[in-house]
């Protein structure tokens, strides 16, 4: 199929295009690399009168390392975010995350800013976001505010970004010390939506015992969520003394709103979350311990 007809809009600056989506209301769409959009318009999912297309802004492109995090434009490709040296070193969980994100086609033309703010349950970068405590960065024609990740994602697709706002860049604080970060899914061919998935940040001290955990769950609910209670459950525990399994099961502990669909029942997602749970533990753990003490 092709989407119905639509009037497109190229704005030169990020005011000119909150200013759009102002004057054009409800009818309007932000688009920038389109990867979520495109299809669903495609397939009569969603109609615009008006798409308005930031992708060449060069407000929302770069990558920049500061003191504590690290500031990513909107429009920045999920591509250059994979290959980028300072990611690499300072947001790794997000590195490892990108490999996840569809194909490699869809990731040269998909952005960060595009997938954050689609807001999809089973999305990667929403679910680093999340697990990382990242700062949003939106715009309208009010002006600009920041928006914690903890308070952005309220639904399926949906955030509290106001009707005219644009998201206009990411920052993700980086973790010192010794250490460790890990990602892992199941889906029913590389490249398809997760039907589960978790991520996993976690800081020792130099005895050994959690100084600092962040356990992210992907398509395991309507947004991305955090394993509070599993978190909580490990701080300050020696490393050695908590079992792999214990922590996925905890992860999974008070999700009770796990979608059934045809992928699968809800019970069947949360034994697959716990699995990946597990796991992504398991090599956070393994990479923190392996850093030197002084790290």
């Amino acid at each position: 199929m092709k989407p119905a007809s639509f009037r497109y809009h190229r704005p030169g600056t990020v005011d000119e295009a909150v200013g759009l989506l102002a004057e054009l209301g409800e009818d309007a769409k932000i688009i920038a690399g389109g990867q979520s959009l495109v299809p669903m318009l495609s397939m009569r999912l969603a109609y615009f009168d008006h798409l308005i297309d930031i992708s060449r802004l060069p407000e929302l492109q770069g990558i920049e390392r500061r003191e504590k995090e690290v500031w990513l434009g909107a429009g920045t490709t999920e591509a250059k975010v994979g290959a980028d040296h300072q990611v690499r070193q300072a947001v790794p969980l997000l590195t490892r995350a990108t490999p996840f994100v569809g194909h490699f086609q869809i990731r040269n033309r998909g952005t960060l800013g595009g997938s954050i703010a689609h807001a999809d349950a089973a999305g990667e970068y929403p679910a680093v976001a999340l697990t990382l405590d990242a700062v949003m960065e939106v715009a309208s024609p009010r002006g600009r505010r920041e928006i914690a990740a903890a308070d952005f994602f309220v639904g399926l697709w949906e955030t509290t970004m106001a009707p005219d706002e644009a998201l206009t860049g990411v920052r993700f604080p980086t973790w010192r010390g010794r250490s460790g970060f890990s990602v892992h899914e199941f889906s029913r061919r590389h490249g398809d939506f997760a039907l589960a998935g978790a991520l996993v940040a976690v800081r020792l001290d130099d005895d050994d015992r959690v100084a600092r955990a962040a356990i992210g769950l992907l398509g395991l609910g309507a947004t991305p969520r955090r394993a509070a209670a599993a978190e909580a459950a490990v701080i300050g525990r020696p490393v050695g003394e908590l079992e792999p399994g214990d922590v996925g099961l905890a992860a999974m502990s008070g999700l009770d709103d796990v979608p059934s669909d045809l992928q699968g029942p809800a019970s069947y997602r949360t034994r697959v979350g716990a699995a990946m749970a597990a796991r992504a533990w398991t090599e956070a753990v393994t990479e923190a311990r392996a850093r030197e003490h002084d790290a």
